[in-house]
């Protein structure tokens, strides 16, 4: 069965996070957002500021990390499907995990809704351990209760590793 795409007449907030380390990433970043705000069914309400991020796994660049606040009246599955396609449109080809990437778009809450199907898990099932997940969404929505827990994400924040995670000045970018 197909999930709806569209949620409601009513708006939902749900949060992103958003990473790259292939080509010029902040550009990427940037188009991005863009992208999502120019759909009717979306509005950008908020972004983090950048933070560089030590890769995982194999040799790579480091990435860019951040994350921002929609709002829209998709439904989870259908902004998921939004979230795909904007990757496809920059490049993103899924290959191995942890491998380099153009774009990296990940649905992490949606209101405070539990999403547990074969190809949607929200909350994002590894968000809680993520310091360069958490540390941008604190920036944004510290007092957010993720749903499963039941914990704020500045109380998720507090037990994570935070090492390898560091602010980007506005001058760096």
């Amino acid at each position: 069965m197909t999930q709806p795409l569209i949620h409601s007449e009513s708006t939902v907030t749900a949060a992103i996070a958003l990473g790259s380390n292939l080509g010029n990433s902040l550009a990427t970043l940037e188009a991005a957002l863009e992208r999502l705000d120019s759909l009717p069914e979306i509005t950008v309400q908020q972004r983090s500021p950048y933070y560089r991020t030590k890769a995982v796994g194999p040799p790579q660049p480091d990435y860019i990390n951040s994350c921002a606040l929609l709002s829209t009246t998709l439904s989870p599955h259908g902004l998921l499907s939004v979230l795909l396609e904007v990757e496809a449109k920059f490049g993103r080809v899924r290959r191995e995990r942890w491998a380099a990437r153009t774009l990296d778009l990940d649905l992490l809450l949606y209101g405070d809704r539990i999403v547990d199907t074969p190809d949607l898990q929200i909350p994002h099932p590894r968000m809680g351990d993520r310091a360069f997940v958490l540390i941008p969404l604190a920036d944004l929505a510290p007092d957010w209760v993720e749903p499963v827990s039941q914990k704020t994400i500045a109380q998720l924040l507090q037990v994570v590793d935070c090492s390898g995670v560091e602010k980007m000045l506005p001058t760096s970018i």
